[in-house]
C-alpha cells in the first residue's frame, strides 16, 4: 500500500498542478531523501507527471524525478503543509507537492533516463498472460504481487483480482486452465479499473488519501480483503484469512477453487 490505484489517483489528481509548472525550490525534512537536491538544478519545468507501476515520474526534460511511495507514503498537495510526517516538499508558484510518509519508507532518485525492470502493466491486450502464467509455479497470488512478472498489483488488488476470477491465491500459476485464465485476463483490469474510479482503498488507518485528502471509497467494496469471518458477498461462507509468502491473504473457500 499503496499499490496501482492508489498512484494513478494521486498522478491524476496532481498533473493540474504541476505539469507545465516550474518547482522552484525542494525543502528536505528527512536527511536520506538530501542527495536527490543537488542533482534538481532548480527552477524545473515539470513537462509530464505519469505512473509506472507504483513509481511516479516527474518528467523534467532532461531529467526526471522518480517517486517511489512504498508501504506508508502520499503525495498531499496544497498551499499549506499537511499534517503528518512530511519528509520532503516541492515547492511550485501556486503550492506544494508533500511526501508524507510516516514510515520514511518512500525513495526518492533523480535518472538521466528512467530504466525499470518492471513486468507489462496490467491494461490493454493481456494475450501475453497465458504463456506468462504457465511458465512459473509460484502460488499465483505471489506471482501476480512479483512486479517483474506484471506491475502495479500489490496484496489487496491481488486478493480482489482472484475473489473475482473464482481462483485460490495458492494454486500454482502454472495450473490454471484456460477458462480460469481468461477470467483472471478479465479480472485484473476490471478490478483495478473500478479502484481507480473509486479513488482506491483507504484502509482503518487512514494513511492513504487522494492528493488534497480526500479518502479512497473503494474500501466499501472490497470483496475479500480484510473482511475474515464476514460473509462472502457471493455465496455467504466465511472470508478465511492465511498467511502466503509472509503477507495477509484473504479468500472464499467455497468461491476460489
Amino acid at each position: 500500500m499503496p499499490e496501482l490505484p492508489e498512484v494513478e489517483t494521486m498522478v491524476r489528481g496532481l498533473r493540474p498542478h504541476v505539469v507545465g509548472k516550474e518547482i522552484l525550490s525542494v525543502q528536505v525534512r528527512d536527511p536520506k531523501l538530501a542527495p536527490i537536491v543537488p542533482t534538481l538544478a532548480l527552477p524545473a519545468t515539470v513537462a509530464s507527471l505519469s505512473r509506472r507501476g507504483k513509481h511516479i515520474l516527474f518528467d523534467l526534460g532532461d531529467r526526471t524525478l522518480v517517486l517511489h511511495l512504498r508501504m506508508s507514503g502520499r503525495l498531499a498537495w496544497g498551499t499549506r503543509e499537511p499534517t503528518g510526517k512530511v519528509r520532503l516538499s516541492l515547492r511550485f508558484p501556486d503550492g506544494g507537492a508533500h511526501l508524507v510518509d510516516p514510515r520514511r519508507l518512500g525513495t526518492t532518485a533523480v535518472v538521466e533516463r528512467f530504466v525499470d525492470e518492471l513486468g507489462p502493466e496490467p491494461f490493454g491486450d493481456l494475450a501475453w498472460l497465458p504463456a506468462a502464467l504457465a511458465r512459473s509455479r509460484m502460488p499465483v497470488k505471489l506471482w501476480l504481487m512479483d512486479q517483474k512478472k506484471i506491475a502495479g498489483i500489490g496484496n489487496i488488488y491481488a486478493a480482489e483480482i482472484l475473489f473475482r476470477a473464482g481462483i485460490a491465491p495458492t494454486r500454482p500459476a502454472g495450473s490454471l486452465s484456460r477458462k480460469e485464465v481468461a477470467r483472471l485476463e478479465d479480472a485484473i483490469p476490471s478490478v483495478l479499473e473500478r479502484a481507480i474510479a473509486a479513488g482506491g482503498t483507504t484502509l482503518a488507518d487512514g494513511l492513504y488519501r487522494g492528493p488534497t485528502g480526500e479518502n479512497g471509497e473503494f474500501r466499501y467494496e472490497l470483496s475479500v480483503y480484510g473482511r475474515e469471518g464476514e460473509p462472502c458477498p457471493r455465496c455467504g461462507a466465511r472470508i478465511e484469512r492465511s498467511l502466503l509468502g509472509g503477507r495477509g491473504t484473504y479468500s472464499c473457500p467455497r468461491c476460489q477453487s
